[in-house]
């Protein structure tokens, strides 16, 4: 998630795990280049300033809390969407 200058980014990881975790995250250039990279592979990217506030508290591989898990899933169920995929497809690979 970043904001449009990208200044700040997170990056999640779900797939196989049970609860998604913080993948990388960073500031200005890095922030660019955590972008660059999911762009490059395909990974939507959402620009939610609050959630990226709550998100950069966190540290890397934490998994998030569970008062993230609404906000997260609102994000992950529009990528699921925009992929025409199902919730637990990326679990069957």
């Amino acid at each position: 998630m970043a904001h449009k200058d990208y200044k700040e980014a997170v990056a999640l990881a779900y797939g196989q795990r049970p609860t998604p975790v913080v993948s990388a995250k960073g500031q200005a250039d890095l922030a660019h280049s955590i972008i660059a990279e999911a762009q490059r592979h395909g990974v939507y990217v959402a620009q939610d300033p609050a959630l990226l506030a709550l998100l950069s508290r966190l540290e890397i591989d934490q998994e998030i809390p569970p008062e993230l898990y609404t906000a997260v899933a609102v994000v992950l169920s529009w990528a699921y969407w925009l992929k025409g995929m199902s919730p637990g497809d990326e679990k069957r690979g």
